[in-house]
């Protein structure tokens, strides 16, 4: 073989060589453009789930404050009108005092409804656009979520609406979470409610208890016991505590690694009983 026959077999192969290269180098192009295009898909599916389960969280939220304000609100204007029925006729001052009760919790109600709807539709400006119920209210700012320190004025309501009520504070009381603060708050709420609400002119106990790592909260209320099956024809929550406001509580304090226990007690009553873990990462 000459030594032009060798260059020309050198060249031929070189040249294969280098379309060989090409073919490969478009081939991996062409497998990036398709996993990059992919990927865009998939966190663009990723971003799509996010923005799904935030709206349906925030739903949850919504529903669980909407259901706190009303149920309670409602609740002691329900109890105080018909004290105020009752005794309308014999006890003028008393019916008096009884509707004027109604009309605060009516208030507040609209207060805690205008602060939430302009949480969800702000003006542009920040500030709060829902109606105000009258014109002292309506330069009221947003209020923030209740927490414990407004634990005196809700037993002062649910007391005066008829059920009285002990509160005992234990441990070393330290400022929480604003999340494990609105929650702790909203348990007694929605347990001294549903006491207010089935009651028969009992009483009802709370416990706040400040533990090293964790929070306790119970609370306790006199009834009818499960034995004789006496008492108010209006059904309490169910024996495992499956009602709306339970349940949602139960979710609010699963958020927080917790757990919530409501059940009916065997000499009467119901007792509710929660605890929030305090150095969860």
């Amino acid at each position: 073989m000459g030594e032009y026959d060798v260059m020309t077999t050198a060249l031929a192969v070189a040249c294969t060589a280098v379309l060989g290269l090409t073919a490969a180098l478009v081939r991996t192009r062409r497998r990036w453009r398709t996993a990059i295009g992919e990927r865009g898909w998939l966190l663009e599916r990723e971003r799509e789930s996010a923005t799904e389960a935030a709206v349906a969280a925030e739903r949850d939220r919504i529903a669980r404050e909407l259901h706190d304000i009303v149920s309670h609100n409602v609740s002691l204007m329900v109890v105080q009108a018909s004290a105020a029925r009752e005794v309308l006729g014999t006890m003028p001052d008393e019916a008096a005092t009884a509707l004027r009760a109604v009309e605060d919790a009516g208030r507040g109600a609209m207060t805690d409804l205008r602060h939430l709807l302009g949480l969800l539709a702000p003006a542009q400006d920040g500030t709060d656009t829902g109606p105000a119920p009258d014109a002292d209210r309506a330069s009221t700012p947003l209020a923030p979520q209740p927490g414990l320190d407004r634990l005196g004025p809700l037993v002062d309501r649910i007391s005066f609406a008829g059920l009285p009520v002990e509160v005992r504070v234990s441990g070393d009381p330290r400022p929480l979470p604003q999340g494990i603060d609105v929650t702790a708050y909203r348990i007694i709420q929605e347990a001294l409610t549903n006491a207010l609400r089935h009651g028969d002119g009992g009483k009802a106990e709370v416990s706040v208890r400040y533990a090293d790592h964790a929070l306790r909260v119970e609370i306790v209320d006199t009834g009818p016991s499960v034995f004789t099956g006496s008492g108010p024809a209006a059904p309490r929550p169910a024996a495992d505590g499956t009602g709306r406001g339970l349940l949602g509580l139960r979710e609010r304090v699963a958020v927080y690694g917790g757990d919530l226990d409501a059940r009916r007690r065997l000499g009467g009553g119901f007792r509710v009983r929660a605890r929030i873990p305090l150095d969860r990462p």
